[in-house]
């Protein structure tokens, strides 16, 4: 039998061994194609200089920090690229921002169904999804609605970037559309009035927001993020109000 006090030394060596190795754990640096940014990411082409090497840094980290599996098709480089860029558009004003309820992206081909199928034409709906239970920490994403919501610049939908809102909402535990780490208390109360009154007019055809943002506060959050980081241009000219409280929300410093 070891003797106490000298256990208790081989777990304190141990300890302070493992301890020591992690900080001079070299982590190696990722690569990132500037020039694919530029092509294909309109919000990182309309940053300056400085921005631009911001968002580098957080696409970089990004990288670093989670990962991205293809599933019945290849990981491209444009395929991480923007993957990466869509986790950080919503976030780029929050500095030290990361993704702590996320591990893996996992990259489907197409649409899927429930029981994540890509293939056949049966209830395959499913473009992005945030999963849980089981599937906490992961996330789904079809290909061609990821470069799709990225290659047109003129309409209001980006699929990956309503899936990382969506992330952003449950960081503080509930998906529910009103998320503690956008919206200050005093902005609540305002918050879900004026979803009310949104949904009110989607629901009256007197809105060009998607109907899908109807489904719950969550999904119109996400919605209509993705048209505030895709048009902002429109939004401000359709929904003046509902463009205010969500450039108060993503772009609170500016």
């Amino acid at each position: 039998m070891i003797p106490f006090v000298l256990l208790i030394a081989v777990i304190c060596f141990t300890i302070y061994f493992l301890s020591g190795k992690e900080k001079n754990k070299i982590i190696e640096p990722v690569f990132i194609n500037t020039s694919l940014l530029d092509k294909n990411v309109l919000f990182y082409s309309k940053l300056i200089p400085e921005e631009k090497k911001q968002f580098e840094k957080n696409v970089a980290d990004f990288l670093a920090d989670v990962k991205i599996t293809g599933i019945d098709t290849n990981v491209e480089e444009l395929d991480r690229i923007l993957i990466a860029a869509a986790a950080v558009i919503p976030i780029f004003h929050f500095k030290q921002w990361k993704y702590y309820n996320l591990q893996e992206v996992l990259l489907y081909s197409d649409a899927i169904n429930m029981n994540f199928e890509s293939a056949g034409n049966v209830d395959r709906n499913i473009l992005g999804m945030v999963g849980s239970g089981v599937y906490e920490g992961k996330m789904f994403l079809s290909k061609h609605s990821l470069h799709e919501g990225f290659d047109n610049k003129m309409d209001k939908s980006n699929t990956a970037i309503h899936e990382f809102v969506h992330l952003i909402d449950k960081s503080d535990g509930d998906t529910d559309g009103v998320p503690a780490i956008l919206l200050d208390k005093k902005f609540v109360l305002p918050w879900i009035e004026l979803i009310q009154k949104q949904m009110q007019q989607i629901a009256n055809n007197k809105s060009d927001i998607n109907p899908y943002a109807t489904m719950n506060k969550a999904e119109f959050l996400s919605v209509t993020a993705e048209y505030f980081f895709e048009r902002p241009d429109l939004l401000e000219k359709n929904h003046p109000e509902l463009y205010a409280m969500l450039k108060q929300m993503f772009e609170p410093a500016l």
